[in-house]
């Protein structure tokens, strides 16, 4: 198990049961990525950092044509995403494998080279390696795919005080908002010839990204 694996089982080992219902308040955007997704019939979507398996379940049942495939670095959240998946019946439909989301090979981890769909939602900003496991992202997009990303923004728009405790409080878990998230997001996109979007809904407490084909 590499060190980052690690660190994330440890992080999660007692929270994991109970995440997706500590985490619904705050975790804001999820749900809108999802209903964006919109694959095409037979499609396939990839979640990177796939952690419960509670976006994956809610995509599969919004979009029930597609495949739907996820991974994780830590043992811990994938071993719930199982259970869960399972429980929900969609084990058919929802593959899942560990992996380190700046390294992941897709064709050795699920047998296939692309997808048209990739989101990942509240991971960059737990990924120290953040660019390259966008890049990754990026790298598996079929060449009409397209790639999502909801985390936390900069909140520029919320009080201070509030800023600071949520920042304080998201440190001890080892999450730090990637504010030029934008930027990256133009450079990938533009090193590929796609287009990139962007916004800062609920006055910037959350960043949501899209790149999409050229026009």
């Amino acid at each position: 198990m590499s060190g980052a694996a690690e660190h994330m089982d440890r992080i999660y080992r007692w929270q994991a049961p109970i995440y997706d219902l500590t985490r619904k308040p705050y975790l804001l955007g999820r749900d809108r990525l999802i209903a964006a997704l919109d694959p095409p019939p037979g499609g396939t979507v990839l979640e990177i950092g796939c952690g419960t398996g509670r976006n994956l379940i809610a995509a599969a049942r919004r979009w029930p044509r597609a495949r739907f495939y996820g991974f994780d670095i830590s043992s811990v959240m994938l071993a719930n995403a199982r259970r869960a998946v399972r429980d929900a019946g969609l084990d058919k439909r929802i593959m899942l494998a560990p992996a380190d989301a700046a390294l992941f090979d897709p064709q050795q981890v699920f047998g296939r080279g692309s997808f048209d769909r990739v989101f990942m939602s509240y991971t960059l900003s737990m990924i120290p390696p953040w660019r390259e496991a966008l890049a990754r992202g990026c790298d598996v997009l079929s060449p009409d795919g397209e790639l999502f990303v909801a985390d936390f923004g900069d909140q520029a728009h919320l009080p201070k005080a509030f800023r600071a405790m949520l920042y304080r409080w998201l440190a001890a878990f080892s999450v730090t908002p990637r504010l030029d998230l934008e930027e990256e997001l133009g450079r990938q996109a533009e090193a590929r010839g796609r287009v990139s979007k962007f916004e800062r809904p609920y006055r910037g407490y959350a960043f949501l990204g899209h790149i999409g084909p050229g026009v």
